[in-house]
């Protein structure tokens, strides 16, 4: 055997070794086992990891060292058998030839996957502990894409190009000449709507008011900067719906969002409308392109992906040019699995919507999910934003079933059936 394959080998028990002791280290302290998903979520990029047959970036590997660490029993929720019954339908029509292996594992590792995380973690790690870790790690992505802003550099696109997305991701964007902030998320949307989807878990996290303001303020000023309509449109429905909807929030805490609130508006709209002026035909066309995506609804199938459609011409828009790229999270599902399989996930959205409403059960994982609903139909689920998205689904649904969905008091969740729960469901904005 020569120095190169004894080399691998010694990589690859190394590697080996690891992942076993992050499973005992995660069984042990599960707090630790969470703190480091969110590091992770929050500071890696997607094209870090390691080469097991196929890649698994950093985020998918830490996820499944956390369920093989934390699995517990608990009883199943509606929403799971829905979940599962869309990974069982997945894997048939994989089995038949009507899906392709690239979106039969996407749909496992990066969806159902996290989902499953998210479940778990509600019966091991307190729910306090879950939106103080992320609502920390936010606000700490938010000043370092402040910093990225202010100094046209990006830390994350000088690590090592471990994965073959680093030339997807890597590269800087601009709008109107400024630098838009992406963060570990090789993105500047990823990093918007993941801002946007974290405001819920501050404004949820048990701290002062003058705590919850700093950390939204950063948070905001950080999603500004990264030029993104779809991430400045959520997190404005986050916020609202959060003062509306979390019965725990101060009085006084929801009183100094809405005047922050006011006072960013007559800031940020005229900055936003300047940089987008500026930007021009860029900006423009990225929003028709996104009506333009809807003349590929007529290749849609009950099951299984469309037929190939990159020579076809309609309306005079040859949708090949979409073959690389879906900004339409919704749609790119139907166009893989099918019509019915993505009504499955547009029913339990439905249900998520329902479930906010009803008196003293929304939590921040559903609202800060229902806030999101606008960005599933304008921005496909890139980077490690979709599996947070997909976390904070089975999130939700195990505080629907928790004592204290709320989470301020700390409870662990407690799981039973309830038919109200909530799961989630290129890149241009």
């Amino acid at each position: 055997m020569g120095d190169s394959a004894l080399g691998v080998a010694g990589l690859a028990l190394l590697g080996v070794l690891a992942f076993a002791s992050a499973i005992l280290l995660f069984r042990v302290v599960p707090r630790a086992a969470f703190v480091v998903w969110c590091l992770v979520l929050f500071f890696v990029p997607v094209w870090i990891g390691a080469q097991v047959g196929s890649f698994f970036a950093a985020i998918s590997m830490v996820t499944l060292a956390g369920i093989a660490a934390n699995v517990t029993r608990m009883r199943f929720a509606l929403p799971d058998l829905a979940i599962a019954g869309f990974a069982g339908l997945g894997a048939i029509l994989f089995a038949v030839g009507q899906v392709s292996l690239s979106a039969i594992v996407t749909a496992v590792v990066e969806w159902v996957v996290p989902y499953v995380w998210g479940r778990i973690v509600a019966s091991r790690v307190s729910s306090g502990f879950v939106f103080k870790a992320i609502a920390v790690c936010a606000t700490f992505a938010a000043v370092l894409a402040l910093l990225e802003f202010a100094t046209g550099r990006n830390l994350f696109v000088q690590l090592p190009a471990l994965g073959p997305s680093y030339s997807v991701w890597a590269p800087l964007q601009y709008r109107g000449g400024l630098l838009r902030a992406e963060g570990a998320f090789g993105h500047s949307i990823a990093l918007g709507a993941s801002l946007a989807l974290s405001t819920a878990f501050v404004l949820a996290a048990a701290w002062r008011t003058r705590t919850h303001i700093l950390m939204l303020v950063i948070i905001g000023a950080a999603t500004v900067v990264t030029f993104s309509r779809i991430g400045l449109i959520t997190e404005v429905i986050t916020i609202a719906l959060c003062v509306v909807l979390l019965h725990r929030l101060r009085t006084s805490t929801r009183i100094a969002v809405l005047i922050i609130a006011v006072v960013a508006a007559l800031v940020v709209v005229p900055l936003i409308s300047d940089v987008f002026l500026d930007a021009g035909a860029e900006a423009g066309g990225s929003a028709d392109y996104r009506v333009d995506l809807l003349q590929l609804l007529p290749q849609l199938k009950p099951f299984g992906s469309s037929d190939d459609w990159s020579s076809v011409t309609a309306n005079g828009t040859y949708l090949g040019s979409f073959a690389a790229t879906i900004d339409n999270a919704l749609l790119l599902i139907a166009l893989r699995f099918g019509i019915v399989p993505a009504l499955v996930l547009v029913l339990l959205l439905g249900a998520g919507i329902v479930s906010i409403l009803i008196p003293h059960r929304a939590t921040a994982a559903s609202i800060g999910l229902v806030a999101q609903i606008p960005a599933l139909f304008s921005v496909a689920l890139i980077t490690q934003y979709g599996m947070f998205l997909w976390f904070v689904g089975g999130l939700a649904v195990s505080l629907i079933h928790s004592r204290d969905p709320s989470g301020e008091q700390g409870g662990v969740s407690r799981f039973r059936v309830h038919p109200l729960a909530l799961a989630p469901g290129s890149p241009r904005s």
